[in-house]
């Protein structure tokens, strides 16, 4: 990772923003800023760091209050990162399987956009590993992106030209470079390929989000076969 693609902006006086807008590939490179970032902290490399929160091209760096921004340590561990970006995928992220049935309102017009037969774009989209770039929109909706291929042929597709008032829990969807699922019922202006019948979001339990920034997603086909 180039020095020269990452600024450094502060965010107040105990935390910084690293914006990787100028990288090639700002996804990738914000995924493997946030898990070195990660493994840095739990090895107490960071002792007054309390919070990594990464976006789509920005990681956001919380020190303690008062202690101001370890910018000598957080610059040591950046640069020992390196500059390859292997492995970045799988670097300790967990794995999700969701099962989904591909019956979205929004195929025919996905695999028309994109020219090619509804099957392929269920194919497409089911043999995808998936990375959670970051968390947002509502609890426990993560915005994933192709974890090998940042030229995927479904990040092509964009939103839908008119929103839709209630999209149900669980919709599977594709829009603007990134996959989702739904965690509740809310307005959405995503393409629909299917649902599925995962719990994305418990308040009530001890780890209320499914997903988290990091993990893989792998879509499992069940079409036809959920109930």
């Amino acid at each position: 990772m180039s020095e020269l693609s990452r600024s450094e902006l502060p965010a107040g006086p105990d935390a910084v923003l690293l914006d990787f807008a100028g990288a090639p590939d700002a996804a990738r490179a914000v995924t493997h800023t946030d898990h070195r970032l990660r493994a840095a902290w739990a090895a107490g490399e960071l002792p007054t760091l309390t919070d990594i929160v990464p976006s789509a091209e920005t990681v956001l760096v919380q020190f303690e209050s008062g202690s101001g921004v370890d910018h000598l340590g957080l610059r040591r561990v950046l640069r020992s990162a390196g500059t390859g970006s292997a492995g970045i995928a799988d670097a300790g992220a967990d794995e999700v399987r969701i099962p989904v049935d591909y019956d979205g309102h929004d195929l025919a017009a996905v695999a028309g956009a994109l020219d090619v037969g509804v099957d392929t774009v269920v194919r497409m989209h089911s043999q995808t590993r998936w990375r959670v770039q970051f968390m947002g929109f509502a609890p426990g909706f993560g915005y994933l992106v192709p974890a090998d291929d940042p030229n995927h042929p479904l990040t092509r597709i964009g939103r839908r030209d008119e929103p839709r008032t209630r999209v149900p829990a669980g919709s599977v969807a594709i829009a603007a470079g990134y996959s989702a699922v739904y965690p509740r019922q809310s307005p959405g202006g995503w393409n629909l390929l299917g649902h599925t019948d995962i719990i994305l979001w418990d308040e009530h339990a001890p780890n209320p989000s499914t997903l988290s920034a990091g993990m893989t997603v792998i879509f499992d086909d069940v079409t036809g076969r959920q109930k």
